[in-house]
């Protein structure tokens, strides 16, 4: 079948991509260890396969990164972004494969929908431009990168840091779906975590009144942080309104509207680790825990975080040992880059795509800081992370539809700003 455009490619070889998603899920990336050297070849081979040139880039060898560019009709650059490695899994929970597994129209395999099903739209969407002969409004970029599940510097960081991401704008292919709703994340949260060390003195269990219980004291500062400032409403700012309004429509059907609404208009606080204690019978001389605090971006973290060091300097026998933080980011509701994303997703896909925020952090917060705007994107389903985790044929397709389009709709979308 002979096909003009790179939309009609795709929608002609859906089988092609479902294998190639197939391929990419047989090579086990999972991190830690994070190997993904094997699918590094594998995708250099496919794509030298239609005359693709691949430039790899490594400070691992363990761990290297691919950078493909697709020349434009101009040089403004849209960058699109995936991750090789997935989470670990245990094949003993799973009853398909967690190396790939096609069951009619699903398919099944860690990292199928986050991120590996993405990831093969994405390098679908290259082959269907170089089949095709065609030319892109703009220059696309392609950064293919390892180590996004535990944090690591080897993959993104690598990147920046050498200079190497040179773009106007960039989408990156994590799912953004949940209960068969879509969604573009044009936001995420900054984040606050803390460390508070707690002292008291030690006594036998039998008479805990002559001592100062040091896991009493710290589990009553958290409480002091949730009372005096959890409850707090956070000022979010003009921009950041529409964004909260379309967060809360997106997930107040799995948590309920106050619930949601709650998760981004105040703080969030949780308990993560508490250590302390010797025996059952003796009063804990000291203590220690963990403290996840998330704000909604557009907060100036720096002042929250003055307002919780004052917090817990009222609470008796309470320090904060270690502290790092993070300023939530944005991209603009009304930006030509979310407009072309969520506009080419509502085409392809047929349905409303909420623009909203994430609850957490990622890559996306990383390129924002370095100046490139960005968002997230990709069909899929809600099995990230989770035993037999598995996307769609369709929504794979749908995907390489989307990243294939998106070219012409930011082009003509930044065009009109």
């Amino acid at each position: 079948m002979t096909v003009s455009d790179p939309t009609e490619y795709v929608e002609a070889h859906g089988d092609d991509l479902a294998e190639l998603a197939l391929d990419l899920l047989a090579v086990d990336t999972s991190n830690p260890p994070g190997d993904t050297t094997d699918l590094a070849d594998l995708i250099e081979d496919y794509l030298a396969e239609h005359a693709v040139e691949v430039e790899r880039v490594t400070v691992d060898p363990a761990k290297p990164n691919l950078l493909v560019t697709v020349p434009g009709e101009r040089g403004e650059r849209l960058l699109y972004n995936g991750h090789l490695d997935t989470v670990p899994f245990d094949a003993e929970q799973w009853t398909r494969s967690p190396l790939g597994e096609r069951v009619d129209d699903r398919v099944y395999g860690r990292g199928a929908t986050d991120m590996k099903g993405p990831l093969a739209a994405m390098v679908f969407a290259i082959v269907a431009f170089a089949e095709t002969g065609t030319t892109p409004p703009v220059t696309l970029q392609f950064a293919f990168v390892s180590d996004e599940e535990v944090g690591g510097d080897a993959g993104l960081p690598a990147l920046l840091a050498a200079d190497r991401l040179d773009a106007a704008a960039c989408v990156i292919g994590e799912p953004t779906c949940e209960l068969g709703r879509h969604s573009v994340t044009v936001a995420d949260r900054g984040s606050i975590w803390l460390t508070l060390d707690a002292s008291g003195e030690a006594a036998h269990g039998s008479r805990p009144t002559l001592g100062e219980n040091a896991i009493d004291r710290l589990y009553g500062a958290v409480e002091t942080l949730r009372q005096r400032f959890g409850r707090r409403d956070l000022d979010v700012g003009p921009e950041m309104a529409p964004i909260v309004d379309e967060s809360v429509a997106f997930y107040a059907p799995s948590m309920g509207e106050t619930t949601a609404r709650d998760l981004f208009e105040t703080p969030s606080i949780n308990l993560g680790t508490v250590e302390g204690g010797e025996a059952i019978n003796s009063v804990p001389q000291s203590a220690r825990a963990e403290v996840d605090i998330r704000l909604t971006a557009g907060v100036e973290t720096d002042e929250m975080l003055a307002e919780i060091r004052s917090c817990v300097a009222d609470c008796e026998g309470i320090t904060i040992a270690d502290v790092s933080w993070s300023v939530g980011s944005v991209e603009p509701i009304d930006s030509p880059l979310v407009d072309a994303v969520a506009s080419t997703a509502e085409a392809v896909g047929g349905e409303r795509v909420y623009r909203r925020s994430a609850t957490g952090g990622g890559d996306a917060k990383r390129l924002r800081a370095a100046d490139i705007p960005t968002v997230e994107f990709a069909f899929g389903t809600d099995t990230v992370h989770a035993v037999d985790e598995y996307t769609t044929v369709d929504a794979l397709v749908d995907n390489a539809l989307v990243y294939a389009s998106l070219p012409r709709a930011f082009a003509d979308s930044a065009a009109t700003t």
